[in-house]
């Protein structure tokens, strides 16, 4: 079991003052966040890409670059990683209202690329989640 996996967080979500549902606080872990399933770790990146959305970084291309920058990543291989496994053209514009299945798909292609794993049933209820409770 990976380190994304032992703590719940499929995104490998950085521990920050933000707090989401479900979180642990403290986590035990010292540079990610660990959250009580992987619905609500799933909840919480959701919750992220919204805050994307809302700030136009609204492609996969702009996403995985603020999701992954340069300074820790090979970003542009995550772009094509999560293009590729997702099947949605990296400069095409989501809707957080209207796209909820390419989210999915795109939220589970970065879970493959984060973790090596992907868990389809609790993404689907973080997205319900995420529209539940934000």
């Amino acid at each position: 079991m990976n380190r994304g996996q032992r703590n719940k967080n499929p995104l490998n979500i950085r521990k920050s003052a933000d707090r989401f549902d479900g979180e642990i606080v403290p986590s035990q872990d010292k540079a990610f966040k660990q959250f009580e399933s992987y619905q609500y770790g799933y909840r919480a990146a959701f919750v992220i890409l919204a805050t994307y959305n809302r700030r136009g970084w609204n492609t996969i291309e702009k996403i995985v670059s603020h999701w992954a920058p340069p300074t820790e990543n090979h970003t542009k291989r995550y772009i094509d990683f999560v293009e590729k496994a997702s099947g949605i053209p990296k400069d095409e514009i989501l809707h957080m209202e209207g796209d909820k299945e390419k989210y999915i798909r795109v939220v589970l292609a970065m879970s493959r690329m984060e973790i090596g794993e992907a868990y389809p049933v609790d993404a689907e209820t973080g997205f319900s989640m995420q529209k539940r409770l934000s």
